[in-house]
């Protein structure tokens, strides 16, 4: 499938992205294009319909953050199965019945994977990209380093340093095409049958991505710290992948004796490391930020990941990670064969993007934006204090709703559904054996909605909840 006919209108007010991007939508949704099918690439779409591929390529971002679509590795873009939404439909006595489905857009969405795409630099990017394209520099369109161009990494080494506490050389330095790109390459590396430990609940497309390359996870519980390091003892595995400043989906935070104790772990026999995914760590409302785990790393121990996709937008698909000079030679040996998954002209535009002060001026606007439906969120929540508790406020742009009035997890997605909101359990984000029984939580994200959209969904939760 090459192709999608889309009738763009470019008078409209509405960018041409969105107009990509809800036409894909109501066909998903309508079963036109129907779950598994593999979408056409951003190149392809965006030379049949004459547009530049950046445009599709936010398009595809936004579906992806929303759940519509998933990104495959090598593969290209597949339409998901969705759940939990609904239609009407006739009967046989002719009467209208709710059917789940996911034909029926929900009025509003607190998707706990969007991000405010209105806010993206636009004037930014365009006038980036146009002057790396002027500069005619034909080494562009040739094979770069397998690790990323080595001026992004350099560009990114400093902003670690004076952002996250990162120590790293930009020869330590991976650039990839998302965080699953680099875990798919990390795997690789390791070999197959590695012992790894995860958090229940839990990153799900991780564990996914590491029990389908013939991983064991071994599942260690929480704490209100984070992975209880006593139950990791006792397991066989020989890597720890956490989420040490703001886990997902629970949005704990890891104390530092915590993450002392996690690093001691990892020391005690050799092999040992810990995945940091560092995901979200920009957004923060209480409190001063926490230096990333790999600060602390004295041994060589902790793979470090981040990107870009919560800070500018998911189709940047610009993911980085910080290997240990002990992984270096097993990099070079088994790692590097796989060429560069973004492409150079990409990588420019990002490094030019931090160098010249973009994006700290883009971050400076997000953690206002975010700051202000944080905080209206949780001020229209407080009608919620009776029958709710409310966590994960502090970081991040989601935060969870557990009931202790007695609502069951999907009686409340249910009854929001009736109301035209869509919300988001916890327990599709459990993953193993265990659970948290008992606790009947939903997660709302509230990057995707404007304040005052946020205000009057929380007018239909109250419909649906009180």
């Amino acid at each position: 499938m090459n192709e999608l006919t889309i009738n763009l209108d470019v008078s409209s007010s509405v960018p041409l992205y969105e107009q990509i991007y809800k036409y894909i939508k109501k066909e998903i949704q309508n079963g036109g294009l129907p779950f598994h099918k593999r979408l056409p690439s951003t190149r392809n779409l965006a030379k049949y319909l004459q547009v530049s591929r950046t445009t599709v390529d936010m398009a595809y971002g936004q579906l992806v953050s929303e759940g519509y679509i998933e990104a495959q590795p090598y593969k290209g873009y597949f339409v998901c199965e969705l759940e939990g939404l609904y239609h009407l439909e006739t009967q046989s006595d002719g009467r209208l019945s709710k059917k789940e489905d996911a034909s029926v857009k929900p009025k509003y969405d607190f998707s706990p994977n969007g991000v405010d795409l209105n806010s993206f630099p636009h004037n930014a990017w365009r006038k980036l990209s146009k002057n790396i394209l002027l500069e005619e520099n034909k080494y562009l369109f040739r094979l770069g380093d397998a690790q990323g161009e080595y001026e992004l990494r350099s560009t990114i080494a400093q902003y670690l340093r004076q952002a996250r506490g990162v120590s790293a050389m930009p020869e330590q330095i991976v650039v990839g095409a998302g965080n699953d790109f680099l875990l798919l390459l990390l795997c690789s590396m390791f070999g197959t049958g590695q012992k790894i430990a995860m958090e229940s609940p839990t990153y799900k497309k991780a564990y996914d991505l590491f029990c389908n390359l013939s991983n064991e996870v071994r599942i260690v519980e929480m704490d209100e710290s984070g992975m209880k390091i006593d139950q990791l003892m006792k397991t066989d595995a020989q890597i720890a992948y956490v989420m040490p400043s703001h886990q997902y989906p629970l949005g704990t935070v890891m104390p530092v004796k915590r993450r002392m104790q996690l690093l001691e772990w990892a020391s005690l026999a050799p092999n040992r490391y810990i995945i940091e995914d560092d995901y979200d760590s920009e957004f923060r409302y209480k409190g001063k930020p926490i230096p990333a785990l790999q600060g602390y790393d004295r041994n060589g121990r902790v793979v470090y990941i981040g990107t870009f996709s919560k800070s500018i937008a998911p189709a940047i698909r610009v993911s980085y990670m910080v290997l240990p000079e002990s992984l270096l030679d097993l990099y070079k040996k088994r790692g590097k064969t796989i060429s560069s998954t973004v492409s150079r002209v990409d990588q420019m535009i990002i490094a030019n993007f931090l160098n010249e002060g973009y994006y700290e001026r883009h971050l400076n606007k997000m953690r206002a934006v975010y700051k202000g439906r944080h905080d209206v969120l949780l001020e229209e929540l407080r009608a919620f204090r009776g029958i709710c508790r409310i966590s994960g406020e502090n970081a991040g742009v989601h935060l969870l709703l557990t009931f202790k009035n007695g609502m069951k997890e999907q009686e409340a997605i249910e009854k929001a559904a009736h109301q035209g909101v869509a919300v988001y359990g916890l327990s599709r984000y459990f993953v193993g054996e265990a659970r948290a029984p008992g606790q009947d939580t939903v997660i709302l994200g509230y990057a995707n909605l404007p304040e005052d959209e946020i205000r009057e969904a929380v007018g239909y939760l109250k419909r649906a909840w009180l």
